[in-house]
């Protein structure tokens, strides 16, 4: 059997953004792996979505979003003692956005910090079934602030390991997130760079931004990050609208991206470029030469730059046509 199906772990939260006059603010459906997990139906790819959401509002539009989209929900846990998170996303004097923190709740914690191994393991033999259809498994690092929700993904790797999926690690550093956990406010920075580095060990691809490969890595080599991690992952540093380095397959380079002066918003941009990497390792099979990684990294590059036209990481997606028609006109 061909495994063409990818699984999305982690968070999905609400990005409460600050309009550009920072007199109110709108609310977007968000998280990393959320976004991937929505991006990838867009791509024609099956997903399959793990996480955690409150029993509120938000959850219940969590899942008309992704049923609207096809994405495998047979793992969503709903939770009655917790909130779906809501993520303040602020604007500084220049306009651009930062976390800033999170809307208070009535509950001791949020969702996203309880994904319970317990629950997923009675679903096991299908979880199983699954796994021996799916070929990356995508997670990123937020969940590592709560032991609860890191047991589950650690168990989860376990299941990878056994059943020959390649983990995709989108390192996504939120230090806020570990400011606000009850479980992780008391762990210094230094401690959190050595969980977050032990666990980049996992990945058979490791995507990560240039600030967060000089925070934890002190270059910005992607060929010499790789040579520091235990599978030796390939590795693709993004820079915004800067180029991207990227070491994949043994073979290391930069590509240029595109850009646009009608940017309006660059939430959720990463996680689209990541699934439209992913769509084509999947579609077109792994590259193996710099031509066909330089395909795979302009096709990431146009889903970014096109979440990036409107305000929204999941509204703003671009299906899989749009991408194509978008480069067919820059050769034409």
């Amino acid at each position: 059997m061909k495994r063409k199906k990818v699984i999305c772990i982690g968070e999905a939260l609400i990005d409460r953004i600050r309009n550009k006059s920072n007199q109110g603010f709108s609310d977007f459906l968000g998280g990393a792996p959320a976004n991937v997990a929505c991006a990838l139906r867009k791509l024609k790819i099956d997903s399959i979505f793990i996480g955690s959401l409150g029993s509120d509002d938000y959850g219940k539009k969590f899942i008309k979003q992704f049923s609207e989209l096809d994405v495998n929900l047979d793992f969503l846990q709903l939770d009655n003692d917790s909130s779906t998170r809501v993520v303040n996303v602020d604007r500084d004097q220049f306009g651009d956005r930062f976390f800033s923190g999170f809307e208070e709740s009535s509950h001791s914690c949020f969702a996203d910090e309880v994904l319970s191994k317990k629950l997923i393991e009675k679903e096991i033999l299908n979880l199983e079934k699954i796994f021996l259809e799916t070929k990356y498994l995508v997670t990123g690092t937020i969940l590592l602030s709560s032991p609860i929700s890191a047991e589950t993904i650690f168990f989860l790797f376990e299941q990878a390991k056994k059943l020959e999926v390649k983990v995709v690690i989108d390192l996504n550093w939120r230090e806020v997130f570990w400011d606000h956990s009850s479980f992780s406010s008391n762990i210094t920075i230094d401690q959190r760079v050595n969980i977050i580095k032990n666990f980049l060990n996992h990945a058979h691809v490791l995507k990560l931004a240039k600030e967060e490969a000089t925070l934890f890595f002190e270059h910005e080599n992607p060929l010499l990050i790789s040579q520091q991690l235990l599978k030796q992952p390939d590795v693709i540093i993004t820079d915004g609208k800067n180029p991207v380095s990227w070491y994949i397959n043994g073979l290391q380079g930069i590509t240029e991206t595109l850009t646009s002066q009608k940017i309006v918003d660059t939430t959720g941009a990463g996680d689209a470029f990541l699934a439209g990497l992913i769509s084509k390792l999947i579609s077109s099979g792994y590259p193996s030469n710099k031509e066909e990684i330089e395909d795979c990294i302009k096709f990431a590059g146009v889903c970014g730059l096109l979440t990036c036209l409107g305000e929204g990481a999941i509204e703003q997606q671009p299906y899989y046509e749009k991408v194509n028609k978008f480069l067919g006109s820059l050769i034409s």
